[in-house]
């Protein structure tokens, strides 16, 4: 599982999802340190993470400024007990979204200063797939057909005072028609626009590591469809 808090990737892996410690910056054991915040540098790797030290870390990345953090990765024998704990600090929402295609561009939207994929929350007794098209068309003025799942995204943030941990799910579509394309201001969205790949690259740089994650995930089951019907 990898849940983005403030930005900053926290995957949680089994013992056998981590054969090679070589890509980390620093290796930790929780048996003999003490986390605080100035531990965490580059890429850290956490083994035999304990409850209390899950606890710890989420503390730490979700209260304290991380600049030199670019992920951490707990390896723990108790997963599921793990994600359990985690979730419970969370008020859990659930949303939907998509990478819409029109021949070779991406339809981004720009909202609150970042660049994004369109997604908004779940309605009640709504289907993922269904939540994921009427939120792109509402925000997007667009109309367009689901094609696939690409992937899950978790993400935490604050609001009213309450922890919330956002679960989207992301889909592939394509669009059907733009002509009465325009951002549905209302939602904090000045802009909608068709961008190349060049374009969408060069977006990334200002939007969240999570809408990087699902367009790598996008181009990877692109590719994998190309190779597969070649």
């Amino acid at each position: 599982m990898r849940i983005y808090i403030k930005d900053k990737p926290l995957r949680i892996k089994r013992p056998e999802e981590v054969t090679d410690q070589s890509g980390f910056d620093l290796v930790l054991n929780t048996d003999d340190i003490i986390l605080n915040e100035k531990t965490f540098k580059g890429n850290v790797l956490v083994t035999n993470a304990t409850q209390g030290i899950i606890k710890s870390l989420l503390f730490i990345l979700h209260n304290k400024k991380l600049k030199g953090l670019n992920s951490v990765t707990l390896i723990t024998a108790e997963y599921e007990e793990t994600i359990t704990i985690i979730k419970s600090k969370f008020k859990i929402i659930k949303a939907a979204g998509g990478v819409v295609a029109k021949d070779d561009k991406i339809l981004m939207i720009h909202r609150l200063g970042s660049w994004d994929f369109p997604k908004g929350k779940i309605e009640a007794r709504e289907s993922n797939d269904d939540g994921a098209k009427r939120e792109v068309e509402e925000e997007c003025g667009v109309k367009v057909k689901v094609k696939g799942e690409i992937c899950t995204t978790w993400h935490t943030y604050v609001r009213g005072g309450k922890n919330i941990l956002k679960k989207t799910k992301w889909f592939a579509m394509d669009c059907l028609d733009d002509s009465k394309m325009q951002p549905q201001v209302e939602e904090d969205i000045d802009e909608v626009k068709w961008m190349s790949t060049k374009e969408v690259d060069v977006a990334l740089y200002n939007a969240y590591r999570s809408i990087e994650h699902v367009y790598k995930k996008y181009k990877r089951a692109k590719r994998g469809k190309k190779a597969q019907s070649s």
